[in-house]
């Protein structure tokens, strides 16, 4: 007897995303996501951090959170506003941060608070695809306001403000990642930073900051949040580990007033973010943060060099990029008759992931000219070969870049 397999296609909801395809490993060179360096993963550390606290509370996860109420395991939370603190000058207490799945159930927090269908944001033109796309499906309407080598450009801003205005529209929030900007890597500095809350403040729109990639500077010196120079007054802060120890850990976490936070939990009804992460980072990061993230960030400049060196090389004048102060990405600029999102098909097809450029950016004919490379995962050599393989099909398909190293090398 044969099974004919059921048809959901008709019961769907309208406009679902188009479908996943089944994982069949990473390509031979990637440079897609947001994933970390193994070798810099602190896995010894990790596994003494795991024994410890299992030995010591594992009996508490009988209990939904730990015994720690719904905001998340406090001990991660009394470890976060020393952090916090520390890092970016937030003065917080652990009843003000909020434990979540990933800085992504953060956004959509956030996003499930204060958004409705035909709302309208502000966020920089070049940003996060997970938060572009999120906006998109939400029927959303996101401005654009253009980067420069500081990051957003707070004249571009007050324009797209005054127009709202003008229009009778107010915005519902200024999202931005201003320490580390993805996938640009700029840090917005202090004076801008006064600027974006000065007009926040005249336009009554506040501020969503997104600190995702802000621990990984190579020389550590950074502006104070946007919370922090606000008081916690009209700014919402979201962060993670994802970046700092390990992306499959799953943890992040949100920062803001009592009065605000006690909307966004009571959204949260998941019942829980996942309880031995929060126990094994807050074990482990007591310990070992402080030390661990220069570590992270020498591995990952290093890197970003072999990429730079090899771009250059393969590349030439054709690979057009700003050296970033920090972060695990590369954003790179290539010519005009280059259309990334066919590059990417291509490369894919041939072992190797890149992030085409529309897709992180909301002008999609000037992203089509850029794309993303993710360089913490790979190996130093599979950055240098993955660049050379990148050339050959960039070369063949487009004619960019003119001349390519190897050939030169064999004329």
């Amino acid at each position: 007897m044969t099974t004919q397999a059921f048809d959901f296609t008709p019961l769907l909801a309208p406009n679902p995303p188009a479908p996943a395809e089944r994982y069949a490993g990473f390509p031979k060179y990637n440079f897609v996501g947001g994933h970390n360096d193994p070798e810099h993963l602190p896995l010894d550390e990790l596994i003494a951090a795991a024994t410890a606290v299992l030995k010591r509370e594992g009996r508490t996860l009988a209990t939904y959170g730990l015994n720690s109420g719904p905001l998340g395991y406090r001990p991660l939370r009394a470890f976060l506003t020393q952090k916090l603190q520390g890092h970016a000058g937030i003065t917080c207490s652990p009843d003000e941060i909020l434990l979540t799945s990933g800085s992504l159930q953060g956004l959509d927090l956030v996003n499930a608070l204060l958004l409705s269908r035909g709302d309208t944001v502000l966020v920089e033109r070049d940003n996060y695809g997970g938060t572009l796309s999120r906006l998109a499906r939400l029927g959303v309407n996101a401005i654009g306001i253009p980067l420069d080598e500081g990051g957003m450009r707070m004249d571009a801003l007050a324009a797209a403000l005054d127009d709202c205005k003008r229009r009778g529209v107010r915005p519902k929030y200024i999202y931005t990642i201003p320490t580390v900007q993805n996938p640009t890597g700029t840090i917005l500095d202090e004076a801008r930073r006064a600027e974006l809350l000065k007009l926040s403040h005249a336009h009554g729109v506040p501020i969503f900051e997104d600190e995702c990639y802000s621990d990984l500077i190579w020389d550590g010196r950074r502006p104070p949040a946007l919370y922090a120079m606000a008081n916690g007054q009209g700014v919402i802060h979201i962060g993670s580990f994802s970046k700092s120890v390990a992306p499959a850990l799953r943890v992040g976490y949100v920062v803001a007033p009592w009065n605000v936070l006690a909307r966004i939990l009571a959204l949260k009804t998941d019942a829980g973010s996942g309880a031995l992460e929060q126990m094994l980072l807050a074990e482990y990061c007591t310990a070992h943060f402080a030390a661990h993230v220069p570590k992270l960030n020498r591995g990952l400049r290093a890197k970003l060099e072999t990429l730079m060196e090899a771009l250059a090389e393969h590349f030439g004048t054709a690979a057009e990029f700003t050296d970033p102060p920090g972060g695990i990405f590369l954003w790179v600029k290539l010519p005009d008759q280059v259309d990334t999102q066919k590059l990417a098909q291509v490369a894919l097809a041939e072992g190797v992931a890149i992030n085409p450029g529309p897709e992180w950016s909301l002008d999609k004919e000037r992203g089509k000219r850029r794309l993303r490379l993710c360089f913490a995962n790979p190996t130093k050599e599979e950055i240098r070969q993955g660049v050379a393989a990148l050339a050959h099909i960039c070369h063949r398909e487009f004619g960019v870049p003119a001349r390519i190293a190897n050939v030169a090398r064999q004329a």
